[in-house]
């Protein structure tokens, strides 16, 4: 875990299901949030448990994590994880600060950007968790949305192999195969370099950008 910068204007913590995506939000912090501090929390094996049994069977290590962030003085706290999102929000309460998932700024989006709405995920847990979001983001805005979603083949096992080239180019290969959608969706932040593989079609979302730019508002207050 990475502490706070001397000076630093805030501390969020953000829990992580693979050290990929600490690099991300690091850059991300220090193109557009300099003054945030991050503490880096990652948790890979709450995912592979949540792959094989479920969110819910890993919500009570999800919350320990989530109220220690809060007592070791984050200010907000950020999962950047879709599948394990919805129990981590679940979770504020007991800590007592803000807790954000990454891919809800990016659901509101796609409300906004259209009615035709196709979410892309390499795992197949993720599906469920982020079109749910997606429906409850459409209903908050009293927007109807129709939503498709799409397993990519074979990705997470490049994912998990270490082949982040490939495992990007199979994603990006299935979005263009996409047809008749408003705007396509990543579900998970490990996706989002992708989108710079893909040109000319409709617009592709990802969380981290979005995700992180709401999380430092959260610290700010």
């Amino acid at each position: 875990m990475t502490g706070p910068a001397p000076g630093s204007a805030g501390v969020l913590a953000l829990l992580h299901t693979s050290p990929v995506h600490v690099p991300v939000f690091e850059a991300l912090r220090e193109a557009h949030h300099p003054g945030l501090a991050l503490r880096h929390l990652v948790r890979e094996e709450l995912l592979t448990r949540a792959a094989a049994e479920g969110p819910a069977s890993v919500a009570a290590e999800v919350r320990g994590a989530v109220v220690r962030a809060a007592r070791d003085g984050a200010e907000a706290v950020l999962c950047t994880c879709s599948t394990l999102g919805g129990v981590a929000e679940s979770a504020a309460a007991a800590a007592g600060v803000p807790v954000l998932r990454v891919d809800r700024p990016m659901a509101a989006e796609a409300v906004a950007a259209g009615p035709r709405i196709v979410v892309l995920a390499a795992l197949a847990g993720t599906l469920e968790p982020t079109t749910g979001l997606i429906a409850e983001e459409a209903r908050r805005a009293g927007q109807e949305v129709a939503l498709r979603s799409v397993l990519v083949p074979g990705a997470w096992e490049l994912f998990r192999s270490g082949d982040g080239e490939g495992y990007l180019a199979r994603v990006a290969a299935a979005a263009r195969e996409v047809s008749g959608a408003d705007v396509l969706v990543l579900a998970q932040a490990s996706m989002a370099p992708a989108r710079a593989l893909l040109t000319g079609g409709p617009p592709v979302l990802s969380s981290p950008g979005p995700g992180l730019a709401a999380a430092a508002r959260a610290v700010r207050g």
